[in-house]
């Protein structure tokens, strides 16, 4: 049966607008829109007619474009808007008041994965084993709770992508917290989470689907030549800078040697988590895994990163769905979506 061929609308952030080839630009420089690239490289070989749009902070362009290309879906990259990650789910909202198919998450599933300690209530009615947390609004004295144990991973609590996350990120003192709370509201203008660290292996399982859905291979970040083996942490140089990832040997790859259980432990909670957090589309789910065999959920990650080289669509491929057949797949999804009768 033949493939219909569908006129996309390609939303990303106007600096993540990818070129037509990807020669004669460094490594560095395609890092910055190598998901945009591979994504509308995949579409067009699938012969689908792309617009690309970059959106900065005004829903405007949106419908002009939907108005003069009349998209048969969107593929939505937007990883925020006005320049605030928290303000993702209002644009999917607004294309689903335009009555336009997208791809991804829905705006409920993104509001309550964006926010880790909301996520985390969730997954603890759950009865998911979550790390110990606690939340320090901007503009508060910051008092750790008793239950709160040191070591703590101080976040944003609506950043992804390892924003604001280093090694220092790692507190175990009153005093060291304080600091890094401090840090976090004032380089990521956002209220910090200081949750219980840890300590052990990252892995990450994918999630696609809507109502059935597709657990993917449990996939494992490689911390390589770690410089503090007892603290490994998905930093944010670790996440984005490609020379610091060469010097350290930083890889992912399926994880190997799971004690007996795990694999099947992490997929069930995977698909509950999907669920609970009403996700649609594809997702990443994040755990732990300490030294006693015991998994904690860390976050959820609607429209992760969906590069050809990257976690989810490596995963896929090791599950059999390449990645032209992953990119169909999550259109697909987006087209069975419906939001009127």
């Amino acid at each position: 049966m033949a493939r219909k061929r569908l006129r996309i609308l390609h939303l990303t952030h106007p600096s993540y607008l990818p070129p037509e080839s990807e020669k004669g630009y460094s490594e560095e420089e395609r890092n910055v829109w190598q998901t945009d690239y591979d994504v509308v490289t995949a579409l067009r070989g699938l012969d689908h007619e792309v617009l690309s749009l970059g959106v900065l902070d005004e829903l405007l362009p949106i419908r002009e474009a939907i108005e003069s290309f009349q998209p048969d879906l969107v593929f939505n990259l937007l990883e925020e808007f006005a320049g605030l990650p928290e303000f993702d789910q209002h644009v999917v909202a607004y294309l689903e008041l335009l009555d336009v198919p997208y791809t991804g998450c829905n705006p409920r599933g993104l509001t309550l994965a964006r926010g880790k300690a909301l996520s985390k209530k969730v997954a603890t009615y759950h009865r998911i084993p979550t790390p110990g947390f606690a939340v320090f609004p901007r503009g508060r004295k910051v008092q750790r709770p008793r239950r709160l144990d040191f070591p703590v991973i101080v976040k944003g609590l609506m950043d992804e992508s390892s924003r604001g996350i280093a090694q220092a990120s790692v507190v175990t003192n009153d005093e060291k917290l304080a600091e890094r709370v401090a840090f976090i509201h004032a380089r990521l203008e956002t209220d910090a989470i200081a949750e219980q660290f840890i300590e052990g292996r990252e892995l990450y399982v994918g999630v696609v689907g809507n109502e059935r859905l597709k657990v993917l291979p449990v996939w494992e970040l490689d911390f390589g030549d770690s410089p503090n083996p007892t603290q490994q942490v998905a930093t944010e140089k670790l996440k984005h800078d490609v020379a610091y990832q060469k010097r350290r040997k930083i890889s992912h790859g399926p994880a190997r040697d799971l004690p007996d259980g795990v694999a099947e432990r992490l997929t069930r909670a995977s698909r509950r988590i999907y669920k609970m957090l009403s996700l649609d589309g594809y997702a990443r789910i994040d755990f732990r895994l300490d030294a006693e065999g015991r998994i904690f959920f860390l976050e959820a990650n609607p429209n992760s990163e969906i590069a050809r080289e990257e976690e989810l669509a490596s995963a896929a491929k090791a599950a059999g769905l390449d990645y032209p057949a992953l990119i169909q797949k999550v259109l697909n999804l987006g087209q069975a979506r419906r939001y009127r009768s």
